[in-house]
């Protein structure tokens, strides 16, 4: 993570040769403590450093930024997945409670506009074509991550015959993708707090020569550098919780795709399926009993 926040400031910074005296404190400040410093107001971070608050704002602008506000965002989102509950809480801030419920379905709706916007079309045809070739597809998702993957794997069930999808614990996540090889599909879903065993599967599933295909939130989760194909979804929150919206947006775009690419088998089973549901009395019927 160090190495992150090293990168971003030396591309903004130009490797800091045309900084002020007062300036290269505050980048140093950055560097050394940025755990600390995407926590702090302009006015705080300017008494930790010796230093006014409007040198702190003109050093965020110098490096680009509108202000401070969006040098601070950009260091949150640099250690977000290392951020505790307690942390991600304190981000956010207070809300009264007659913010909340606008604050928080506007925070959902930019995130879908940002996915939208960000998105490599792409990527996302590749990696239906990756999940249509596949023998098996292998969807795990862990922890909070563990609803997108039920969804997902829910749904492909409907379309393809062989799909398992992986949400349990720790010991038997291995157990369960034991038998991949080169003709499968791993879709690893993970969203910060990263799980460590989301990117060991993952890992493990490509020396086994398995495609992998990431859903996660940006270039910095130890998902992308594992995936072949990696679709993000921001997952921006609105408080300790995570921002699942874009995610299954996403994944619902993914599942209507390859639903039109198998309409005719997926045609089949749902004709066939209903009989079941319509024997064992699965739905409730038309006239609602």
């Amino acid at each position: 993570m160090e190495d992150n926040v090293q990168e971003l400031m030396l591309r903004l910074n130009h490797s800091g040769k045309k900084l002020s005296k007062s300036h290269r404190r505050i980048a140093e400040c950055i560097v050394n403590h940025y755990d600390k410093v995407a926590f702090m107001t302009a006015s705080k971070l300017g008494e930790y450093v010796g230093v006014s608050e409007s040198t702190v704002v003109r050093f965020a602008s110098a490096l680009g930024y509108e202000g401070f506000p969006q040098l601070q965002k950009a260091l949150q989102e640099l250690i977000r997945h290392r951020l505790t509950a307690s942390q991600r809480l304190e981000m956010t801030g207070e809300m009264e409670s007659g913010q909340v419920l606008n604050k928080v379905l506007k925070t959902d709706m930019q995130n879908i506009r940002s996915t939208l916007d960000e998105i490599d079309v792409s990527i996302f045809d590749a990696a239906i074509d990756s999940m249509l070739r596949a023998r098996r597809i292998y969807v795990l998702g862990l922890r909070a991550s563990a609803p997108l993957a039920e969804f997902f794997g829910h749904y492909l069930n409907f379309i393809f015959p062989n799909v398992s999808t992986v949400t349990s614990g720790v010991s038997d996540v291995f157990e369960q993708i034991a038998r991949i090889n080169e003709e499968d599909v791993l879709i690893g879903i993970s969203f910060p707090r990263y799980t460590n065993h989301t990117v060991k599967a993952m890992q493990f599933a490509r020396s086994r020569g398995a495609t992998l295909i990431g859903i996660t939130d940006g270039p910095l989760s130890p998902l992308h550098a594992q995936s072949n194909y990696c679709l993000c979804a921001k997952s921006d929150m609105a408080s300790f919780v995570d921002s699942l919206t874009a995610p299954i947006s996403l994944i619902n775009a993914l599942i209507v795709a390859l639903s039109q690419r198998r309409r005719s088998q997926a045609a089949a089973f749902f004709e066939e399926v209903e009989g079941i549901w319509n024997e064992y009395n699965v739905y409730l019927g038309k006239s609602g009993e």
